[in-house]
């Protein structure tokens, strides 16, 4: 299967179509797609879907993915990967990290709320115009509008996350995993107490259901999870070992190197000189 590489922090691409020139494949790199026109049927990891015009869809690195089109479409682009990270602030990780982690990567457009389908197709718009038109200050009003795009993704996501909770509880444990992702940042809301009274079930029940579906315990899944995120914030941000101590509630310093160092076999510091190292003569 043919592998796709993207040689720049992000890119925005337009295109009409009436067949899909490339055959299946997988990405190095995020990409969310916006139909203006047309109908076909989106193939995500052997799963499809119909699309339609003003849908939103979500593809993730190593995503199998493709479009078979029925009627004329105009597809717009956007894609970048994670070195785009390193030009955003922690507010911007974080709603990043929620949307792609929350994601069942299954097809079918994200947008749960009507109302923001008309926006993010004047978003979609509104890049395709400034692509076509160069002007001054043209990339920064296009990450403007990028960073916006996200947002609306991840508010839709989150909706999705909070409203399936009470009317599907066959797929009970995705909506337990977004619960841990979305709160990661907030230790007494990981509590197994906390949890299961979020989901109204029995805290003697929740650690032992979580094992049962996932294989793994639940404190070792959150410990896990949040040291991947740290990882991100010593990769992608100039964030000091204290700050990301603060953030994600840690006790102290010595307690993140005493954890990471068990997972990653070196200290947080240690770890954050080498990748720079090895990013500034990759890029």
């Amino acid at each position: 299967m043919e592998i796709k590489n993207l040689h720049r922090p992000f890119e925005v691409e337009f295109l009409e179509l009436t067949s899909y020139p490339v055959r299946e494949h997988r990405n190095t790199f995020f990409e969310m797609v916006f139909i203006l026109d047309g109908k076909g049927i989106q193939s995500i990891n052997n799963h499809k879907l119909a699309y339609s015009a003003n849908k939103l869809f979500l593809i993730f690195p190593q995503d199998s993915h493709g479009f078979e089109i029925h009627s004329p479409t105009s597809f717009f682009f956007i894609r970048f990967n994670e070195s785009y990270l390193k030009g955003l602030g922690k507010e911007w990780v974080q709603k990043l990290e929620f949307m792609f982690h929350s994601h069942n990567h299954l097809p079918g457009c994200i947008l749960n709320n009507i109302s923001d389908k008309p926006l993010i197709r004047a978003l979609a718009e509104a890049l395709i115009r400034e692509q076509q038109s160069p002007q001054v200050h043209q990339e920064e009003v296009i990450r403007q509008i990028i960073n916006t795009l996200i947002t609306v993704a991840a508010r839709n996501l989150s909706i999705d996350t909070h409203s399936s909770v009470k009317r599907d509880q066959t797929n009970f444990p995705i909506h337990l995993l977004n619960y841990i992702h979305q709160h990661i940042y907030f230790p007494d809301q990981l509590k197994a107490e906390k949890i299961a009274d979020h989901f109204h079930i029995s805290p003697t029940y929740i650690s032992e259901y979580f094992r049962s579906k996932t294989g793994e315990s639940l404190q070792q899944y959150i410990s896990e999870y949040r040291l991947k995120l740290i990882e991100t914030r010593l990769r992608f941000t100039d964030m000091q070992i204290n700050e990301i101590v603060l953030e994600f509630g840690l006790t102290d310093a010595s307690h993140l190197n005493r954890i990471f160092k068990k997972h990653k076999g070196l200290n947080p510091s240690t770890y954050k000189k080498m990748h720079h190292y090895s990013y500034s003569r990759t890029s």
